[in-house]
């Protein structure tokens, strides 16, 4: 299985783009956002789920070990094959979508290109659990928010440890996001305890 790809950009097209590692491209399909933001020539380094079947194989990748996870729990749900799944990520960032699933907003889910409104649900249902809790961006009185940003770092670090995104979330829940990434995650590993 290929985890990531690390290289340059040499070819955009559609909704994918070429990475040359070593003189070896390998095409990744990309979300829309990851799409947006890729650039020509640039370094950049994909975290990629690799699609084996019968005729083909393909590469879809993710800037952010979040949105691959995330991806990995859609493709579980009966209906949701990786292109369906890409069309869902690319409603927004990681979190937008995770927060979408976590509370229960299916008709965000069908704003997706070829997502109907049973198959919305569905996603909802099956995964409402699996995803964490819906956070809010509020900030109590002692100045900790709720809010965990979609690209967090000490989110990914957890994930790396073992924690699955659930879990990562809720162990975060009410730590300030103005400590570093260290700080959090060993707040976070001590309240676990």
């Amino acid at each position: 299985m290929i985890a990531h790809v690390s290289g340059v950009i040499v070819e955009k097209f559609g909704s994918s783009v070429i990475v040359d590692v070593h003189g070896i491209g390998y095409e990744i399909q990309l979300a829309a956002g990851d799409f947006d933001v890729a650039v020509l020539d640039s370094s950049v380094k994909y975290y990629t789920y690799h699609h084996v079947r019968e005729q083909s194989q393909e590469l879809f990748g993710f800037s952010s070990l979040i949105a691959k996870k995330l991806f990995e729990l859609l493709i579980t749900v009966q209906g949701i094959g990786p292109k369906a799944a890409l069309a869902i990520l690319s409603l927004g960032d990681s979190e937008t979508v995770r927060n979408a699933i976590a509370s229960g907003d299916s008709v965000f889910i069908t704003r997706a290109s070829g997502i109907g409104k049973k198959t919305a649900e569905r996603v909802v249902v099956d995964l409402s659990d699996k995803v964490g809790h819906a956070i809010r961006t509020d900030v109590n009185s002692i100045g900790l928010s709720n809010y965990v940003p979609g690209n967090d770092e000490a989110v990914e670090a957890l994930m790396a440890l073992g924690y699955n995104l659930n879990d990562a979330t809720r162990a975060l829940e009410g730590i300030s996001t103005e400590l570093s990434t260290s700080e959090r995650v060993t707040q976070a590993l001590r309240n676990k305890l």
